[in-house]
C-alpha cells in the first residue's frame, strides 16, 4: 500500500535496512516492495542539431532528479546529436542509466513522403517509426518531446500503462489549445480530431500491442487518406495520430491533462491545476517557449530554470547504494599520499558538452586548413570576440564551466553579433568538478574535436596577428608539413598595458619592441620559457629556421592534428605545456620558427591556480612529484630519447 513515489529512496541509507525476503526492505518499520523502484523504464526522444541536444539536457535534468528506478533512454538523433549526446552520456556516467541511439537518416524514407509544414521538419514525424526503429522485443515505451520538464517522478507516469484496457495501445493528453475545433480563424481546417483532438508532446506507446494490429500499415494509409485533401501536415506527427485516433478511439487511453500542460499562447493549460504543486509535466510547446503567456508562467520558468542550471554531478547520485565505477577507482588510491587530491584529480571523469551551438564547417580542397585551439573559463570570455576578428579560420574551443556558467555564455554568445555570425567556431562545454582546474583535459577536448589536417596550440589570451591564419596555410605548404614532422613556432610576445594599438606588421611590432610598449613573453618573470625561439634571430630572419628544445621551453605551435594529446596529470598552474613540447621533441618533431608570424598576450589578473602555486609548498611538492614520474613514463616510452630530459632537469 505505499507507492514509489511516497519516499525518498536516498535517505533509505540512514535508516537501519532489515532484508525480509528478496525485493523487500523495512522502512520506518513498514515492509516495502522494491519491485516498482527497480523496474526498468524505457523513454524514448527524438533529437536533430545542436539546439535540441541542449534542450534534450533539461528535459533529462528533470527526469533523474525525480527518478528512483533505471531508466533506459532511446534517441533517434541525427548525426550531431549523435556525436554530442553519445559523448555527454559517456563522460557524465549516470549510475542506473542505458543509453541507445537510432540513426534518423535510416529512418527518413518512411516519413519523407508526407509534407510537412511544421517547423520542426521531417523530425517532427519520426515518432509514427518508433514500432520500426525501437527493439522489437522493446513492448512499451514513453515518448517525449524535448521541451519537457518533469516536476514528478517518471515512474508515475510509467505505471499508468497498467490501467489500459485490453484494447488500448496509445496513452495522451488532450490538446489544450482550440486547434482541432477549427475556429481559430476564417476558413481554418485542421486535421480530423476526436474533439478538441490530443497533443504529442508526451505519449505512452504500447509497442506490443501496436505492432499486433499493424500499426505500421494504418497509420500509413490514415495519413494517405488525408492527405489527398488537406496536402500537408501542420502539426507533423501530431496530426497523423488525431486521425489515426478519429477513426479508432477505442485505442486511446486518455491521460490526466496535468501529464502534459501545454504552455503556447491561447491554451486551457491553468483548467489542469488547482495550485501549481499538482503539476506533474510541463510543456513548452510554443515557438515562444520561455516567454509564453500564463498567470503562473514565473513559476514554470523558474522550475525549467533551476534544471537549466542544475548541477549534473549530482545526479550520479547511486539509487541503492552500489559503488560506481569512480568510486571503486578512489579507493584504490593512498588517502594518506600527500598528493592525493592530484592524483583523485587524474581519475575524476568531466561531463563534456560538444558543440553546444551552432557549428558548421566544410573542408578545403587543399588540405591545408588549420584550427585555432584553445581553452578558456568564465573569466576569459571578453576574449573571443577579439580573437574572432583577428583568425578568421575554424577555431576549437573548450570551456571549463558549470552548468550555471554554460548558460551564462550561451546567452552571451546570443547577444553579441560577432560571435553569432561566426559558425565555424566549435564550443565544447567541459563541466566543473573537483578543486583544481584540469587544463590538460580541457585543451586535449579542444584539440580532438578540431576538424581540420592541421592545428595552431595557442592560449585563450593571446591575440594572433591579422593574417596569421591565411600565413600559417601558406607555411604548411611551403614546409611539407603533410611529409614530414614539424612543429612551427609562432613567437609570443606580451604587452602590460590593457589598451594596445595592435601591430600591423612586424616592422610595426619591432618598432614597439624598442619603445617598450611589448615585451617578448614573460621577459620579466620566466624568461626560460621561450627564450629558444631565439628573438635576436627572428628580428632579422626572413626565412623559417629551426631551433633545439632546451628544458621549460614552452613555444605555442602548429602541428598536424595527429599530434601527442597533453599529459592529464597535470592539472591547474605549471608544466602543463612544457610536458607537451618535450612529448613532441621525443617524438623528433623539428622546431621550426616562423619568421614573420607573431602573438600576443593581453594582460588579465592572476589565475587561481598559479596563486595556488606561489603559496602552498605542498602544491609545489607535488608539481615536482609529477615531473618525476612524467620523466619516468617519457623514458620507458621513448628509451634513450628521452635521457636528455632527465640530464636537462638535473642540471636545473
Amino acid at each position: 500500500d505505499f507507492s514509489a513515489s511516497q519516499f525518498d529512496f536516498m535517505s533509505l541509507q540512514k535508516f537501519i535496512m532489515k532484508p525480509k525476503a528478496v525485493g523487500e526492505v523495512l522502512y520506518h518499520g513498514r515492509l516495502l516492495s522494491l519491485s516498482l523502484c527497480t523496474q526498468l523504464i524505457h523513454v524514448a526522444c527524438v533529437c536533430a542539431g545542436h539546439n535540441a541536444s541542449r534542450d534534450v539536457v533539461t528535459l533529462v535534468k528533470s527526469i533523474l532528479f525525480h527518478r528512483r528506478n533505471p531508466l533506459h533512454f532511446h534517441f533517434i538523433t541525427d548525426t550531431v546529436a549523435n556525436q554530442i549526446l553519445s559523448t555527454l552520456f559517456q563522460s557524465w556516467m549516470v549510475p542506473s542509466v542505458q543509453v541507445s541511439f537510432y540513426d534518423a537518416d535510416e529512418l527518413k524514407s518512411e516519413v519523407s513522403w508526407i509534407p510537412n509544414k511544421h517547423y520542426s521538419g521531417i523530425y517532427g514525424l519520426m515518432k509514427l517509426t518508433l514500432t520500426k526503429a525501437l527493439p522489437s522485443d522493446l513492448s512499451k515505451v514513453i515518448v517525449l518531446d524535448t521541451d519537457i520538464t518533469f516536476a514528478t517522478d517518471i515512474a508515475e507516469l510509467w505505471a499508468i500503462f497498467k490501467k489500459f484496457t485490453e484494447k488500448q495501445v496509445i496513452g495522451l493528453v488532450e490538446n489544450q489549445s482550440d486547434w482541432y475545433l477549427g475556429n481559430l480563424w476564417k476558413n481554418h481546417k485542421p486535421w480530423p480530431a476526436l474533439g478538441r483532438g490530443f497533443n504529442t508532446g508526451v505519449i505512452l506507446l504500447y509497442l506490443e500491442r501496436l505492432r499486433r494490429i499493424g500499426w505500421e500499415q494504418m497509420w500509413r494509409l490514415t495519413a494517405e487518406k488525408e492527405l489527398m485533401s488537406m496536402l500537408s501536415t501542420s502539426l507533423a506527427d501530431q496530426d497523423i495520430f488525431n486521425a489515426f485516433i478519429k477513426q479508432n478511439p477505442v485505442l486511446v487511453h486518455q491521460l490526466p491533462c496535468f501529464w502534459n500542460v501545454q504552455l503556447s499562447d491561447h491554451t486551457r493549460s491553468e483548467q489542469c491545476y488547482t495550485e501549481v504543486s499538482d503539476l506533474k509535466v510541463i510543456h513548452w510547446n510554443s515557438p515562444k517557449k520561455l516567454r509564453v503567456k500564463n498567470k503562473h508562467v514565473e513559476f514554470f520558468r523558474n522550475l525549467y530554470l533551476t534544471f537549466l542550471e542544475y548541477d549534473g554531478n549530482l545526479l550520479r547520485r547511486e539509487l541503492f547504494g552500489c559503488p560506481s565505477q569512480l568510486q571503486n577507482a578512489l579507493e584504490e588510491l593512498d588517502e594518506d599520499d600527500q598528493c592525493y587530491d592530484f592524483r583523485r584529480e587524474r581519475i575524476m571523469v568531466h561531463r563534456v558538452h560538444l558543440y553546444f551551438l551552432q557549428y558548421e564547417y566544410t573542408s578545403t580542397e587543399d588540405d591545408t586548413d588549420i584550427t585555432l585551439v584553445a581553452q578558456l573559463s568564465m573569466d576569459r570570455l571578453q576574449m573571443l570576440e577579439a580573437i574572432c576578428k583577428h583568425w578568421e579560420g575554424p577555431i576549437s574551443l573548450a570551456l571549463y564551466m558549470s552548468d550555471a556558467e554554460a548558460q551564462q555564455f550561451l546567452r552571451y554568445a546570443q547577444a553579441s553579433e560577432v560571435l553569432k555570425n561566426r559558425k565555424n567556431v566549435g564550443y565544447h562545454i567541459v563541466y566543473k568538478e573537483g578543486q583544481f582546474y584540469p587544463v590538460n583535459l580541457v585543451r586535449n577536448v579542444a584539440l580532438h574535436n578540431a576538424k581540420t589536417p592541421y592545428v595552431f596550440l595557442t592560449d585563450i589570451d593571446f591575440l594572433p596577428m591579422y593574417g596569421l591564419y591565411d600565413y600559417l596555410r601558406k607555411s604548411i605548404v611551403h614546409l611539407d608539413m603533410a611529409n614530414t614532422k614539424k612543429a612551427l613556432v609562432v613567437p609570443a610576445f606580451e604587452t602590460l598595458r590593457y589598451r594596445l594599438s595592435f601591430p600591423k606588421s612586424k616592422a610595426e611590432l619591432l618598432s614597439m619592441l624598442d619603445m617598450g610598449t611589448l615585451y617578448t613573453f614573460r621577459y620579466h618573470v620566466w624568461t626560460k620559457g621561450h627564450a629558444p625561439t631565439n628573438y635576436a634571430k627572428w628580428r632579422t630572419a626572413t626565412t623559417p629556421y629551426k631551433v633545439e628544445w632546451e628544458a621549460d621551453f614552452e613555444p605555442y605551435v602548429v602541428v598536424r592534428r595527429d599530434c601527442p594529446e597533453y599529459d592529464q596529470r597535470f592539472v591547474g598552474f605549471g608544466w602543463n605545456k612544457v610536458s607537451h613540447i618535450m612529448e613532441l621533441d621525443a617524438q623528433e618533431y623539428d622546431l621550426i620558427v616562423l619568421p614573420n608570424a607573431f602573438m600576443i598576450h593581453m594582460p588579465h589578473a592572476p589565475s587561481f591556480d598559479i596563486s595556488k602555486f606561489r603559496s602552498s609548498p605542498g602544491y609545489r611538492y607535488c608539481l615536482t612529484t609529477l615531473k618525476d614520474e612524467f620523466h619516468q613514463d617519457l623514458s620507458r616510452k621513448y628509451g634513450s630519447a628521452a635521457l636528455k630530459y632527465l640530464t636537462a632537469q638535473r642540471n636545473i
